[in-house]
């Protein structure tokens, strides 16, 4: 009963200092109507580095407004760019096998957005704000996916882990896993610096917009964050070395929260863990570690996945 009293107050501290943290990732219901409309919902092995993503122009959608590139799908990935300048909120969704993803657009530039559900049908759909929640609908395309290996939509930048525009945390995981030879030791090497080197940022979880992307360098600098933020910095130094690294967004208890999984070719895809103990594996989050300077209580919680529930993967 002592136990799970301190569990309980410690997991409060985080969460709580943390609320809203991470309200950012999540996806708002938005219903479109005007043309043809949808409804926003709220918000195996690799053994070298990915390339990055590129629109390469041989399977495409394109309309007067947008351009919808999946000429590489089988790489894990499809590119959206909005090729007019506009005022207006500018929406990408991703709809899977199962699941719809929605993204915010910038006009004029390219984003990229995984192929995270594996093979199956998809169908992406770019839309522009017209008034209130309302959204019309620019340009549309299904295709279906068949992936070169299960890691492809893992490994590359992405618009939520984009290190192909971060040098300096890209040279930082280089520095860390220099002279390492098994995967899983690079992974503890990244893991460690992150939980040592970052603090939590309570200001900015009390204060971020919905719609905020990390900017890996940018946090990297700044050595503070928000979960979204360690999980992003983490995942995007573990793929720029070639280490498969999804970025899991979902709840941790009844607070939205991120955090990653990883695969090495020493344990393969470890969903809810990070490092083992000697006892138990400890779940691969980093924000609570880190904010918990590794308590006991708060390492039996997190390494415990039955407090997790997935709703996306990046």
């Amino acid at each position: 009963m002592r136990f799970k009293k301190i569990s309980s107050a410690l997991l409060a501290l985080c969460l709580l200092a943390g609320y809203g943290q991470c309200a950012a990732l999540d996806q708002t219901t938005d219903t479109m109507d005007l043309r043809p409309t949808v409804v926003l919902e709220d918000q195996a092995v690799p053994l070298a580095a990915a390339p990055m993503p590129v629109a390469s122009g041989t399977a495409a959608k394109t309309t007067a407004r947008a351009t919808i590139d999946y000429s590489n799908t089988k790489d894990g990935y499809v590119m959206v760019r909005f090729t007019v300048t506009s005022g207006k909120k500018l929406k990408a969704q991703v709809t899977g096998p199962s699941t719809t993803y929605t993204y915010d657009l910038t006009s004029g530039v390219w984003a990229t957005f995984p192929l995270s559900q594996g093979n199956g049908n998809y169908k992406v759909t770019v839309l522009e704000n017209t008034s209130g929640s309302k959204y019309a609908v620019e340009a549309t395309v299904s295709f279906s996916v068949t992936l070169s290996d299960e890691f492809a939509p893992f490994l590359r930048p992405n618009q939520y882990v984009n290190y192909a525009s971060a040098a300096k945390t890209t040279a930082k995981a280089a520095e860390l896993t220099n002279g390492v030879a098994k995967e899983f030791d690079k992974v503890v090497k990244v893991y460690d610096f992150v939980v040592n080197n970052l603090t939590y940022d309570k200001n900015k979880a009390a204060t971020v917009k919905s719609g905020y992307l990390p900017v890996l360098d940018s946090v990297l600098a700044a050595k503070t964050g928000i979960c979204f933020d360690y999980a992003a910095l983490m995942c995007g130094m573990l793929r720029s070395q070639g280490i498969p690294c999804k970025l899991v967004v979902g709840y941790a208890g009844t607070q939205y929260h991120a955090w990653i999984s990883v695969w090495t070719k020493e344990t393969g895809w470890v969903d809810g863990a990070i490092y083992f103990d000697g006892v138990n594996w400890q779940r691969m989050d980093p924000t609570f570690a880190s904010s918990s300077k590794k308590s006991k209580a708060i390492l039996q919680y997190i390494g415990d996945g039955k407090n997790y529930t997935t709703k996306y993967t990046y």
